[in-house]
């Protein structure tokens, strides 16, 4: 039944595309475009997030228009956030799903007992609006890190994004609160990673020596004993960033397990900020921005 559904999920037929010729206001315009479709049926698309102008999603009937640019409505609804006990969902479609998981939630359960996780709320979400419906994890957070989490909605999908993680994704940036004042205020630090069996991963720089490894970094403010990095990751390892912070001697706050002292913020300094990629089906390029957690401004 799932491969059913799976196919016909990709199959659809493409959204309706549109060229703007003239200066117009976009109500208009669509009115135009779409002349077996109301009034009301528009400010549904228009509310919902369908209508993308030039890619970006634009919610204003009296939008300008401008000559050259391209109109999209898409089939996908996003609609307004939902929330449940630490996660909050910010984009759905018929095949992802991308949250804002909390400090302190788990991204999947570790054991049988963990109930409060980002897959747990996401499958009950799914069930209520589909019998049938299912969810897959992509890639994970630690509890303690915050910010955006991608999630498929068929093992397809999740497939596509296995086998072509490094094509499809664009950008992860993330924002950690770092002990000390790290100098020099920029750079990248690269290390091959493995984990022991105490489960604590490690740097070497022998060829060989576990997942080759590259963070970049750069400093958005410091004071005396703190400072605010952005953190850009060319791979994506296990506890990556925290242990390459350790290895320049300037951990993670409140990162215990990776040689922090100091814990200013009650919980991880690290938030996940920034997610972009090409869609695994559509193939529409996506970006999604969390701000910077109101604890880590309140230290620096």
């Amino acid at each position: 039944m799932e491969n059913k559904k799976n196919k016909s999920s990709v199959s659809q037929r493409p959204d309706p595309v549109f060229h703007v010729k003239e200066e117009c206001e976009l109500m208009r315009f669509l009115m135009e475009k779409m002349p077996h479709k109301n009034r009301d049926n528009i400010k549904t698309f228009l509310r919902d997030q369908q209508v993308l102008v030039d890619d970006i999603p634009v919610f204003k009937y009296n939008h300008l228009l401008m000559p050259g640019q391209v109109v999209t409505v898409t089939r996908n609804k996003i609609g307004p956030k939902k929330s449940y006990f630490g996660i909050t969902i910010v984009y759905e479609d018929n095949d992802i799903i991308v949250i804002d998981k909390h400090s302190g939630v788990l991204s999947v359960a570790t054991g049988h007992r963990e109930k409060n996780t980002a897959y747990s709320h996401l499958y009950d979400h799914v069930k209520k609006n589909n019998r049938d419906g299912k969810i897959f994890i992509v890639h994970r957070l630690d509890r303690e890190t915050s910010g955006l989490m991608l999630f498929a909605k068929s093992t397809r999908v999740q497939k596509i994004f296995q086998k072509s993680w490094n094509e499809i994704i664009r950008e992860r940036c993330y924002v950690a609160l770092a002990e000390g004042v790290v100098d020099p205020p920029e750079g990248e630090i690269s290390s091959y990673l493995k984990e022991n069996r105490q489960m604590v991963v490690y740097s070497g720089q022998e060829d060989g020596d576990g997942q080759w490894a590259v963070t970049r970094y750069e400093t958005i403010k410091t004071v005396p004993g703190f400072s605010l990095l952005k953190l850009s990751l060319r791979t994506g390892r296990k506890n990556q960033i925290r242990v390459h912070l350790k290895d320049i001697g300037h951990p993670v706050t409140g990162d215990k397990k990776y040689g922090a002292t100091m814990n200013p913020i009650g919980r991880l300094g690290l938030h996940a900020m920034v997610l972009a990629f090409r869609h695994p089906v559509n193939g529409r390029e996506m970006r999604f921005e969390t701000p910077v957690p109101r604890k880590f401004h309140e230290v620096v």
